[in-house]
């Protein structure tokens, strides 16, 4: 059908924020800026806030890019670029210095999520393997010496061209080749107590392979599932397929994954009901629209576009699509997958904006869910409009005298929202203390975008992961 008739139709759910343990892990974005006429990074962080994206990642250390995301309560990866692995891994002192001009000097205000070492060295950039690891470490030790390596991870992005074998998923394997890189990196992620790094695309399966069913890229709910014929396990979803294989090729390795929901470290027994976490640095899907064709472009059933230049797999319903059904999925806490239905997982989509300065193909140039000015490729409503995330409540544990002085500085001071809980508004019930100071805070924690902090008030605030039910 007609763009103009379908894009009312889906839309993508695009929230980014921590879950709770048990409804899986962080949900974010990646900001490349291989764009010409894109917007500056404090608009870039505006655009994120309005969208209720709370988490993105860069692909490099530009000091503008951290210093604009201060404050925003956004949390935000960081990359020390494959150029700089080389003298990174010679010289500690390097290291060290890279990392308080682009770490230190910043947070907490920046939230640093993580360090990402390079990226795709392993496979994509093997000329670098020699230096990936001593980097890591000298890049590790001078976040330990800031004091900061129990709340700021270290890992490198790692291709899923490095598995070998993906199906079935039970028995995934890397490359013989790699096993003895990949083995390096995971002993030093059980070591430091971080998480494997992994680019997953599905589209680029469904785009090569051939007689994968469109549905089963896309996640679509309604699809029966491809078995796995070494264990019988049913999969609806070929990211969970991906997924399930990496475990397994880390497995084979000899690294597990442990049940601490909070960060991955390798080394547990693999045991099915055992959480574990893996984080999905990059998954999204193209939708080969550029502005000056987007008027004329029809899909199919397929979701081929009409046209010669389109690849298989590459059209806007595919990427709204994908990526609605990604992130809904997230947020409704089903973030395990067949093989262990308790596992945890950060994700990542790729991409903030269609990026026409990238080599290659428009597939390439177009995972954007923004075009560089700002405007959206495809509808989607903001994280406040849909609901999910986090909230702030009151701790009744305080009691009222607390929570009434909390009420008054939000709703005064702290330029609260407090307009629908006046009496006969559409809050005021339950009409007590605890309820219309929770309103007040939360309706300022929000304001502030969830900041780190801004549920505070001496004590009397927490921070919930469901939405609470009055």
């Amino acid at each position: 059908m007609a763009l103009s008739s379908y894009s009312h139709t889906f839309f993508l759910l695009l929230f980014v924020t921590y879950i709770s343990t048990a409804a899986g892990g962080l949900l974010g974005v990646d900001y490349g800026r291989d764009a010409s006429n894109i917007i500056p990074p404090q608009r870039v962080v505006e655009l994120l806030k309005a969208n209720g994206i709370g988490a993105a990642a860069i692909y490099d250390d530009d000091v503008g890019v951290i210093q604009a995301f201060r404050d925003s309560g956004i949390k935000l990866v960081v990359s020390l670029r494959n150029e700089k692995l080389a003298d990174a891994a010679r010289d500690p002192n390097y290291a060290g210095t890279w990392v308080w001009e682009h770490v230190g000097k910043f947070f907490p205000a920046t939230q640093i999520e993580a360090i990402a070492v390079g990226n795709e060295v392993l496979d994509k950039r093997l000329d670098l393997a020699q230096h990936l690891l001593p980097a890591m470490q000298n890049v590790y030790n001078a976040v330990k010496n800031l004091g900061y390596a129990d709340r700021i991870k270290i890992s490198s992005p790692v291709a899923f061209s490095t598995v070998s074998v993906s199906f079935p998923p039970s028995q995934g394997r890397f490359r013989n080749d790699l096993k003895n890189l990949v083995r390096q990196l995971l002993d030093f992620l059980q070591r430091t107590d971080s998480y494997f790094m992994v680019n997953l695309y599905p589209f680029i399966t469904y785009r090569d392979v051939p007689n994968i069913d469109l549905d089963y890229f896309l996640g679509q709910p309604n699809y029966p599932g491809v078995r796995d014929t070494a264990n019988g396990r049913i999969y609806k979803r070929l990211l969970d397929a991906q997924i399930d294989a990496t475990y397994t090729a880390m497995a084979d390795l000899g690294f597990g994954v442990s049940d601490t929901p909070t960060a991955t470290t390798v080394g547990a027994s693999l045991q099915s009901g055992v959480k574990r976490k893996i984080a999905v640095k990059e998954t999204g899907c193209p939708n080969c629209s550029s502005r000056r064709r987007r008027t004329n472009q029809v899909t199919t059933a397929g979701g081929m576009l009409n046209t010669s230049l389109a690849e298989k797999g590459c059209s806007l319903w595919n990427a709204q699509t994908y990526n609605r059904n990604l992130v809904e999925r997230m947020l409704s806490g089903q973030t395990g997958t067949p093989l262990f239905p308790n596992s945890d997982m950060d994700v990542y989509i790729f991409s903030v904006f269609n990026e026409n300065l990238k080599p290659g193909a428009e597939s390439e140039k177009s995972f954007g869910l923004f075009y560089p000015d700002g405007t959206k490729v495809y509808d989607m409503p903001s994280f406040s409009a849909a609901g999910g995330g986090s909230w702030c409540v009151a701790n009744p544990a305080v009691g009222q005298q607390r929570m009434q002085v909390a009420l008054e500085w939000a709703c005064g001071q702290g330029g609260a929202d407090c307009g629908p809980i006046q009496p006969g508004a559409a809050c005021y019930e339950p009409n007590t203390v605890e309820a219309h100071a929770s309103y007040a805070m939360n309706s300022y924690y929000q304001r502030r975008g969830r900041g780190a902090g801004t549920c505070d008030f001496s004590g009397v605030g927490q921070v919930v992961y469901q939405r609470p039910s009055k």
